[in-house]
């Protein structure tokens, strides 16, 4: 059993100038330091400090066999994905990403599977750049778990999703542009505290907006980072759908009749939260993820799994590599 990790991002080595190419200002760019280091800076601000484990396949390649990976899902960095831009500027800065994406894994075809981003604010050109990504030779799309004010229950991101269940895409959500404030800015805490809550929002968005209802269950979304604290707040859902209909009528049923609607991956980093995503989403919905090459991300990769002593062996192939394998498959 192939061991595939989901949830990896890549930054290519540089880009044509975003003003020069889409119009308008203040876009993302790559300052090179060295052949190994670089940093990502949005006008004079710091972004990230990344270095070549981003671009480098070969880098990427030596990790992955260091840590018994076989297969890698490459994704976007949501700071590029552009959503607040108009239509046009994030079609055109979609395609360079896209395609950079595509020569980045090219050197390793069937081990490093890229995914595409596309401009989510628009539901026909994000449709129509998937389709162009792939017939290129994407194998999936990585989305944003919101467009400024609007969630995933919004009627253009379902268009979205019903043309990615159509065309038989795996869907990798991820968070991004949590919310800033005083309180937020101590400690990372827009990643520590907001980050979860994103992806806990965006998934009940799913499940009260009626997505799943409407959507067909040949849809295949999965969510980064373990589901954000939605797995623990199950039942707190639950009793308010039940208590308080008048409030919480948008789903036809229960929020918990809809585990297995959605798969997570397991970048939580304890085998306690670990284990509460398998008796939540259930055992088939739970893939192996990395974060990589970020330093928030998991390395060895996989080894939360590994040493996991709930799971017993076919559980631990399910959550390594077999339920990966079911998510990327394509009809």
């Amino acid at each position: 059993m192939s061991v595939i990790d989901v949830h990896s991002h890549f930054v290519p080595r540089g880009w044509p100038d975003l003003g020069t190419i889409a119009g308008g200002t203040g876009w993302p760019r790559l300052e090179v330091e060295s052949e190994r280091d670089a940093v990502i800076m949005i006008g004079s601000s710091e972004f990230r400090r990344i270095s070549d484990e981003c671009w480098n396949a070969d880098r990427r390649l030596a990790d992955m066999a260091e840590d018994g990976v076989d297969v890698q899902v490459v994704s976007p960095t949501p700071v590029f994905f552009s959503y607040d831009r108009p239509v046009g500027q994030a079609v055109k800065v979609a395609k360079v990403f896209n395609d950079l994406a595509l020569e980045i894994c090219a050197p390793a075809p069937g081990r490093l599977i890229p995914f595409c981003q596309v401009p989510l604010q628009d539901p026909d050109a994000a449709c129509a750049e998937l389709d162009r990504c792939l017939a290129a030779g994407h194998a999936g799309v990585e989305i944003g778990n919101h467009v400024g004010d609007r969630d995933l229950d919004d009627a253009g991101i379902v268009t979205f999703l019903q043309h990615c269940a159509d065309r038989g895409v795996p869907v990798f959500v991820h968070p991004w542009d949590m919310p800033e404030s005083p309180r937020l800015g101590r400690w990372m805490a827009r990643w520590l505290a907001g980050m979860p809550a994103e992806t806990h929002l965006s998934i009940v968005a799913l499940i009260l907006g009626g997505v799943f209802d409407r959507v067909p269950d040949t849809l295949r979304i999965c969510f980064a980072h373990g589901g954000g604290s939605f797995p623990f707040w199950l039942g707190r859902l639950d009793n308010a759908w039940r208590r308080r209909p008048d409030v919480i009528a948008g789903s036809v049923l229960p929020p918990s009749a809809y585990m297995g609607r959605f798969s997570v991956d397991t970048v939580v980093f304890d085998e306690r939260a670990l284990r509460l995503l398998v008796d939540t989403v259930g055992v088939e919905r739970v893939l192996l993820g990395s974060d990589y090459p970020y330093p928030l991300g998991e390395r060895p990769v996989g080894e939360l799994v590994r040493k996991a002593g709930f799971l017993d062996e076919p559980a631990r192939a399910k959550l390594l590599g077999g339920n990966a394998r079911e998510f990327l498959a394509r009809p």
